[in-house]
């Protein structure tokens, strides 16, 4: 009787267990990542230095994933690298707060960027301390980070 009840909870104890491994390797946004991916990286509309600007953004996709897009493509000239990067954080500059001592899963994104804008062909260093800087500013418990970001990213940059 009772090794039939200890032979039930080991059975019952590994069922939760491989039903939370199953959970902790399922990605949710899996197909949605996959499908954004496939597509053709989106352009932004750069506004010439003799027209004065106008407040209306309408014109300029401000998704954070189509601006990433723009910024991995490898034929992105300055001027449209320099404008991505300036409205990820005219828009999208604002990390959420760490969850502890671990940064928030969505600097993943920034992370990123700041990796490719670092092996961009087209990218300069007065784009690369720019957005660094601005980066740093507007998310200040996030500069350890930030900044080992662009050591790696720097690192890993063919010379």
């Amino acid at each position: 009787m009772e090794t039939e009840l200890i032979v039930k909870i080991i059975i019952g104890l590994i069922v939760i267990l491989a039903i939370l491994i199953f959970l902790l390797f399922l990605e949710p946004n899996k197909d949605t990542k996959s499908k954004e991916k496939s597509s053709p990286a989106p352009k932004i509309d750069i506004q010439r230095k003799e027209e004065p600007k106008k407040e209306d953004d309408s014109s300029v996709d401000m998704d954070l994933f189509d601006l990433v897009n723009v910024i991995k493509n490898r034929r992105s000239n300055a001027d449209t690298l320099s404008e991505a990067l300036e409205l990820v954080i005219k828009h999208h500059g604002k990390v959420h707060k760490k969850l502890g001592l671990r940064p928030h899963p969505d600097f993943d994104t920034y992370i990123d960027i700041l990796f490719t804008i670092c092996r961009h062909p087209n990218a300069n260093k007065d784009m690369i301390i720019n957005f660094d800087r601005e980066l740093e500013r507007l998310n200040p418990e996030y500069k350890q980070e930030i900044n080992e970001a662009i050591s790696k990213g720097l690192n890993s940059r063919g010379l």
